[in-house]
């Protein structure tokens, strides 16, 4: 969430610059800043008080010394009112506190000085397009109808063992899905990433931490009785292992990586553009996370965009990268780019990838602080992107690869898949 300080040095600037994300937050910042006076101000009489308890109490050891009891007693009584009062006032400030923090968890981050203005995604900048397109003839089947045709998802046996959402992988599409996954933790390893293994599930405190909570809850599946979310991407677990966690200076940057199942409930999805591999309720992801100091945050980005580029390229995927406008951004990002391929049966860019800086804002939820040289302790800068999510890659490989003969694996894939045609 954003800080008190950054609304207190600009709050015209931050309302102007939440309105490129179609948020009106004059209301939010303006309430803000008036109970933060409240609060500063029910401070000082809280200080006020206890100094003049402090003062009474020393009073009393004195007339107890000089044999005035009865003078003793009243001071005594005198100092449980203004303990009363004392306590009163404490609570008053972390009443405001709250209300404050409530507030903040409404408001998004502010959006970089470089996001687009624009209110849906027709108005995403494409920033960068690469990769070999696709010579299919017309009758090129899309990746559902070769699924059926190589047996590689059944699609109709998830919706009987689970529901719609939850395919399926069977034989050489089981493979070959556990080979994309293989190569991108490979990859992340080679690109100075520590894998992690994360749990599926989590808390509260973890929701509300990297921002899917109060934003996304009815996007997530809950478990009820234990009060537990299972996760939407392993970003959540990952981040959340610096919840409350003073780094020290010379430990940043953080890499990690994670594969991970992914859980979301997609609610409101329908038509023709979730069919098969498009949307699902239940995907593989590998994610990278980045724990970086401010100064050097942009640079990790970019780094991250040429690591998913990089990924892309390998796959020979045609793609290209989308600077989002901030009515498409995510409540929590303060820049996003999304990487997309093209999926040659369906003729249609399919979004793989969303590469992210989060500025200050998780780790302010999170208090995820680091130590400078100034021996204080500052809010990192938190970094996350799919390094890739894997329905829509299996979808763009399957499509764009076919042929008479069968479907072509990648070269960068064979070591892990052992064949390389699916036929």
């Amino acid at each position: 969430m954003l800080t008190l300080q950054q609304i207190k040095e600009n709050p015209t600037l931050i309302i102007e610059r939440l309105a490129v994300k179609g948020f009106s937050g004059k209301e939010a910042i303006e309430q803000v800043l008036a109970l933060d006076e409240k609060r500063r101000q029910t401070q000082l009489k809280n200080d006020n008080a206890a100094a003049e308890l402090n003062r009474h109490a020393a009073e009393i050891g004195k007339l107890m010394k000089s044999g005035q009891r009865e003078e003793a007693e009243k001071m005594k009584a005198l100092v449980a009112t203004l303990k009363s009062e004392q306590k009163a006032l404490s609570d008053e400030v972390t009443r405001t506190e709250t209300e404050i923090r409530n507030i903040l968890l409404t408001v998004p981050n502010v959006p970089y000085a470089g996001v687009p203005a624009g209110t849906s995604a027709a108005d995403n900048v494409v920033e960068k397009t690469g990769g070999p397109m696709p010579d299919l003839p017309e009758d090129a089947l899309p990746h559902w109808d070769l699924c059926k045709k190589y047996n590689l998802i059944d699609f109709d046996l998830g919706v009987k063992i689970t529901g719609a959402g939850f395919p399926v992988y069977i034989g050489k599409g089981a493979r070959l899905q556990r080979a994309l996954i293989q190569f991108f933790l490979d990859s992340a390893g080679e690109a100075g990433y520590l894998e992690v293994q994360p749990p599926y599930v989590v808390n509260e405190a973890s929701g509300y931490g990297t921002g899917q909570l109060p934003d996304k809850e009815g996007q997530m599946y809950f478990v009820n009785e234990d009060n537990l979310y299972l996760i939407p991407t392993a970003e959540v677990p990952v981040t959340n292992l610096y919840r409350d966690v003073i780094i020290p200076g010379d430990g940043l940057p953080i890499k990690n990586c994670a594969y991970s199942a992914c859980f979301r409930r997609e609610a409101g999805s329908y038509g023709k553009d979730v069919r098969g591999l498009n949307r699902l309720h239940q995907f593989d992801k590998v994610e990278i996370v980045r724990i970086e100091k401010p100064e050097n945050s942009y640079a990790a980005l970019e780094e991250m965009k040429n690591h998913v580029q990089s990924l892309l390229d390998r796959l020979g995927l045609p793609w290209h990268i989308l600077r989002l406008c901030g009515g498409d951004m995510s409540f929590t990002s303060a820049i996003t780019f999304d990487f997309e391929v093209w999926s040659g049966a369906q003729k249609r860019w399919l979004e793989v990838s969303s590469v992210s800086n989060f500025e200050t804002y998780q780790a302010n939820r999170l208090k995820c602080r680091y130590r400078g040289e100034d021996k204080k302790t500052h809010l990192c800068h938190t970094l996350n992107g799919s390094a890739l999510a894997l329905p829509r890659i299996m979808a763009a490989l399957l499509e764009n690869n076919q042929t008479p003969e069968g479907i072509v694996v990648p070269e960068c894939l064979h070591r892990y898949t052992g064949f390389s045609i699916i036929n």
